[in-house]
């Protein structure tokens, strides 16, 4: 069977790693998992239990394709709880996932052949999916020093938008707003259109994470269930769009998705009242990043830049190995600790570097660090 050049895309190595600690697992191993950016806790009690009277009183079939009207007014109502900003709920599209989001946005705002610039390392599936749009994605390399964020007079002349992420994955790194400002000002100066991965919002442990709408409401801005509302299998986020963009994306929206899961609408907006629950999982990320920012240095991987939110730390290993995916592979064997080469977040230069997740309970974290304390003091 034929097969399509835009079909071709990588691989999610974290996926193989997750699937070689699976592997080890089915073995009788005790694997401590530091590789998958996924919560260890599950949806908040109120939202199981919304769902579950659903299921007895309807038959949960198609909603709107922008999403059910009450679930996109509670959205906007987080901007202003969270950010100040007073949001049209007219302007919020609930999705499948950010991944959802993400393709309703990159299909309503470039033409195939069009290049679309973020900052390396990066989620790696911002590359694939507009690989398989017929896109081009274009890296803009950044530094330690920068805390691997991209600068606005590094943005290159050619390409039609950009994709900024804050709380970033791998980096667990925050734009300041007068950062943002910048990158936003940079890209409305030439016609670049502007998209904000806003999905580790929540996740924040030194400051406050800034939303792009608080700059400018000419942006597209994608969030997420998946992270904060620890609702990742529950395949269900938002997009803000601009104004003059709500019927193009609800056209796409009606045909590539008919909906989003009414279930997860449900479960969704039961969840946005479920703070404290939330906030009790976030200090157990911020005690688990304490722990990680103390134990990392102490066992030999000195060069990361304190993330400011999210759940993940990003070291550069240059002076341990020119191979992560071969150490990753040490470490999983020799420690029993799984953790993501860089190649997923940088294609250049990710043979140098390491994501390790701190998602998890907080006693495997300690145990993780013990496991890799023994693992480099025997590699020497």
């Amino acid at each position: 069977m034929r097969a399509s050049r835009r079909g071709s895309v990588d691989p999610f190595i974290v996926m193989d790693v997750l699937e070689a600690a699976r592997a080890a697992e089915a073995g009788g191993r005790h694997i401590i998992h530091m590789e998958i950016g996924q919560p260890s806790t599950p949806a908040p009690l109120a939202a199981r239990r919304a769902l579950a009277d659903a299921m007895e009183a309807d038959a949960l079939g198609y909603t709107v394709a922008l999403g059910v009207p009450a679930l996109r007014a509670r959205i906007a109502r987080l901007y202003r709880d969270w950010y100040g900003v007073d949001l049209d709920p007219a302007r919020v599209v609930v999705t499948s996932g950010s991944s959802g989001a993400f393709l309703l946005a990159f299909t309503a705002l470039f033409d195939a052949s069009e290049k679309v610039a973020m900052g390396e390392p990066g989620y790696p599936s911002y590359r694939q999916i507009l690989k398989a749009l017929s896109l081009q994605p274009v890296g803009i390399p950044t530094r330690l020093e920068d805390r691997y964020q991209p600068r606005a007079e590094d943005l290159p002349d050619d390409v039609a938008g950009l994709i900024v992420a804050s709380p970033a994955n791998p980096s667990g790194t925050m734009l300041s707003k007068p950062a943002l400002e910048r990158l936003i000002a940079a890209a409305h100066s030439r016609g670049i259109a502007f998209v904000s991965d806003e999905i580790y919002h929540g996740l924040q442990y030194e400051g406050r994470a800034v939303s792009a709408l608080e700059v400018s409401d000419d942006v597209y801005v994608v969030n997420s269930f998946s992270k904060y509302f620890s609702m990742t299998g529950w395949r269900v986020g938002w997009m803000v769009v601009p104004q003059d963009h709500i019927r193009l994306v609800e056209r796409l929206a009606q045909n590539m998705f008919i909906c989003p899961p009414h279930a997860s609408q449900v479960a969704a907006l039961a969840a946005l009242d479920c703070i404290d629950e939330l906030e009790a999982n976030r200090a157990a990320y911020a005690k688990n990043r304490r722990l990680m920012l103390e134990g990392l240095p102490k066992v030999g991987f000195t060069r990361i830049a304190p993330p400011d939110g999210a759940f993940y730390i990003y070291a550069d290993v240059s002076d341990l190995t020119r191979d992560s995916r071969v150490l990753a592979a040490e470490i999983l064997e020799g420690a029993g600790v799984a953790v993501t080469p860089g190649l997923d977040f940088d294609p250049v230069r990710g043979a140098h570097t390491l994501r390790f997740s701190y998602a998890g309970a907080t006693a495997d974290i300690r145990e993780g660090l013990d496991r890799l304390e023994r693992f480099m003091a025997r590699r020497g």
